[in-house]
């Protein structure tokens, strides 16, 4: 359910984009999201069909780019991308890590017409 409101606020956010630019149609909402966020792409692409009627995006698809989860060690200063299951700093093992990329979600771009 917490895609729910995300998707509310997607839509919304599109909706009045178009609108302050006079558009007729939005065709293509890309969204870029990280891999730590506890989102579900499938169920943000079921929500938006279902409440997207009857607006500007109605017909339009909703495209999320998958961000990697990238760290930069504390210890030893390197930047590397983990995998989300070994928080460990590939370069010196340390596990004293700063996430640097991978808690992201927003609208990157957006097709129209």
């Amino acid at each position: 359910m917490h895609e729910l409101s995300v998707t509310e606020n997607i839509l919304k956010i599109a909706v009045d984009e178009a609108k302050k630019r006079k558009l007729k149609n939005i065709l293509k909402i890309n969204i870029r999201m990280g891999v730590l966020s506890d989102l579900l792409p499938e169920c943000i692409n079921y929500y938006f069909k279902i409440i997207s009627k009857g607006t500007e995006a109605e017909n339009a698809c909703i495209v999320i780019e998958k961000l990697p989860l990238k760290v930069k060690c504390i210890d030893c200063g390197g930047e590397s991308e983990i995998a989300v299951n070994n928080f460990r700093c590939p370069i010196c093992s340390s596990q004293n890590l700063k996430i640097i990329q991978g808690n992201e979600f927003y609208i990157d771009s957006m097709e129209v017409e």
